[in-house]
């Protein structure tokens, strides 16, 4: 076994810990305030209900060149990714027009 793969695991562990650690702290501490937990509920369905409207309005064409290998892309999977990214986009448009929105606040104030 090389240094590499040695390191190369230990950097794996410590990223599971950290994915682990920073799921599990936050459930811990909103147990406290069950508020926090109802606020997230809403945020993590209002995500789940925009992919939804997102995905239904994508379309499932895949051409041609990515139906076969490497890609092997089916309508499926074209009309999941297509929502995927629907949902991207309106989701940055939302967070960049906040960040405007609280400059402009900010400024007039």
């Amino acid at each position: 076994m090389d240094t590499y793969d040695i390191l190369l695991y230990g950097s794996y562990i410590l990223i599971g810990v950290g994915a682990v650690v920073a799921i599990l702290m936050p459930l811990i501490k909103s147990l406290d305030n069950p508020k926090s937990l109802l606020k997230t509920a809403v945020g993590i369905v209002g995500i789940v209900v925009l992919f939804f409207i997102a995905y239904s309005i994508s379309s499932n064409e895949v051409l041609p060149k990515f139906e076969a290998s490497p890609f092997n892309l089916t309508p499926g999977g074209s009309q999941l990714v297509g929502g995927m990214l629907i949902t991207t986009y309106i989701l940055a448009i939302v967070a960049l027009g906040s960040i405007v929105l609280t400059e402009v606040t900010k400024a007039i104030k």
